[in-house]
């Protein structure tokens, strides 16, 4: 399918650049074959890729995908324990790089095997026993892996129709806009924008605007801020994926004399909840933002709000390729295009349904709101279940989306931590704030007490995941004593 609409498109149009190349239409089609061969001839049966955003980058994931070979993108984020695990987990015998010092210290053992005359990414192989990898199911084109809540993450099997199906999805949902720049600032090892920032945009026939990060300042470690308001006002894109950490730097710029730009048409956010202050306050200085939610076992998005359908607090309807249901209990199942199973367990078929973990609500209308996961739900001393993002959101979004911990296990009331310095947000802003939120939370759900972490939660320190959700368990190993003193503060008075 991505073939027959690169070969449909005018052959001059510009399909993939990124300030050091340029591909057009006409020309990606024969690169991508001349890519296949290339990697066929070396023999490998499963392929890793870690690289900057970038051509290369998108060329070997492209012929991966239409010569249906096996892929492993390994985020740049990772670890090296993360990345040793990734990919002796999928069983790699060779991985492409842009980045050879890198990969020279982390990967012990592998040769260099070339360079690619069309990508230009190196190629390391080593030698595997076929018996030692996991066995992938049937059709498997793509292992993704994501930062997660634990160190070791599950490989999630993906087949080439249900990237594709998605692909088409969110082509068709902006299908009304007149899209012909996209800008990919999330990494394109990330599922979300290989998927809807390369594979949806070539759909359209619009050109994917790949820069590296260093021109960006795109880094979960530490976000350049200037560089990336740079590369949006000099790119004039007309559509982006962000997720909320990123726009809300976005707002807080234009809120301050930047000029979004006039071209965005179209700006994506999902990957952890979005307040509703945040999207009102995107709104007021125009930046077009549309929430939408997905997750990997899924193949990425799966409900995407669209400007012929668009609800605040909702994350939009089921996109065409999948079903959405909620039990009884709350939880949201999707079916329809779901994975093809974890790496080494037993396969699931993809259009039987998954269990996601998230709880929500479909309104009248049909849209999803999403109320906080299944697993993170705590049960207060007086039984009543309360989801800790739905606490936490009305505090952040109060904090200027600063991250906060709610916490109630078995206790009589519920406490936070706030995961911010004194001077991004005094003791009388966050008082002010849960004081806000629990004016709109009923009494079982209020924070009583409070205490600041001793650190800001972030990515780099271990608390927050990559796309900016809380590392609950390992803050709740670290600031255990914390959150214990908070319930001894009732105690004592």
């Amino acid at each position: 399918m991505l073939l027959d609409a690169l070969r449909s498109a005018p052959p001059g149009a510009i399909a993939l650049v990124d300030g050091r190349r340029t591909i057009s239409c006409g020309a990606l089609p024969s690169l991508i074959e001349r890519e296949i061969e290339w990697l066929r001839r070396g023999g490998a049966e499963r392929h890793a890729v870690l690289a900057d955003n970038g051509v290369p980058w998108a060329l070997a994931d492209l012929a991966l995908h239409v010569g249906e070979m096996l892929a492993v993108p390994l985020p740049g984020s990772f670890t090296p324990a993360q990345m040793t695990h990734a990919l002796d987990d999928a069983g790699v015998d060779a991985v492409m790089t842009d980045d050879v010092t890198r990969v020279q210290a982390l990967l012990q053992g592998w040769r260099l095997d070339g360079v690619s005359p069309v990508s230009g990414l190196h190629r390391f192989r080593r030698q595997l026993d076929p018996a030692s990898r996991a066995v992938a199911p049937a059709g498997t084109r793509k292992i993704t892996y994501t930062s997660g809540s634990t160190s070791n993450p599950k490989g999630v099997c993906l087949a080439g129709p249900a990237l594709e199906a998605i692909a088409k999805s969110v082509a068709g949902a902006t299908r009304e806009l007149p899209i012909e720049r996209h800008l990919c600032i999330l990494p394109l090892a990330t599922l979300l924008e290989n998927v809807a920032g390369l594979y949806a945009p070539l759909l359209r026939g619009a050109t994917c605007v790949m820069p590296p990060s260093s021109v960006t300042g795109m880094s979960y470690g530490g976000l350049d801020a200037t560089r990336l308001l740079g590369t949006l006002s000099r790119e004039q894109p007309n559509s982006l994926i962000l997720v909320p950490e990123l726009l809300q730097v976005l707002v807080f710029a234009a809120e301050r004399g930047w000029h979004a730009p006039a071209s965005l048409q179209f700006v994506a956010v999902g990957g952890a909840k979005v307040s509703r202050e945040l999207l009102a306050r995107a709104d007021a200085v125009g930046i077009p933002v549309y929430e939408g939610y997905g997750l990997s076992e899924c193949a990425s998005v799966v409900c995407l709000n669209t400007p012929a359908s668009r609800r605040a607090g909702t994350v939009g309807r089921p996109l065409p390729h999948v079903r959405v249901r909620v039990d009884a209990a709350g939880q949201v199942h999707v079916a329809g295009n779901t994975m093809l199973g974890y790496l080494g367990d037993a396969p699931h078929a993809p259009l039987n349904e998954i269990a996601t973990g998230d709880l929500g609500v479909i309104d009248a209308d049909g849209y999803l709101q999403l109320q906080g996961r299944s697993g993170n739900r705590f049960i207060t001393s007086f039984g009543r279940n309360v989801s800790p993002e739905w606490v936490e959101c009305e505090i952040s979004q109060r904090l200027a989306g600063r991250p906060v911990l709610v916490y109630g296990e078995s206790r009589p009331y519920a406490v936070a931590l706030v995961g911010a310095s004194a001077q991004e947000a005094s003791d009388a802003v966050v008082a002010a704030a849960i004081d806000a939120a629990n004016t709109a939370l009923p009494n079982y759900a209020q924070v009583r007490h409070w205490a600041r972490a001793p650190a800001p939660f972030t990515f780099a320190d271990g608390t927050l995941t990559a796309n900016g959700r809380l590392r609950r368990q390992e803050i709740h190993s670290r600031l255990g004593a914390l959150l214990d003193d908070l319930y001894r503060v009732e105690l004592a008075s």
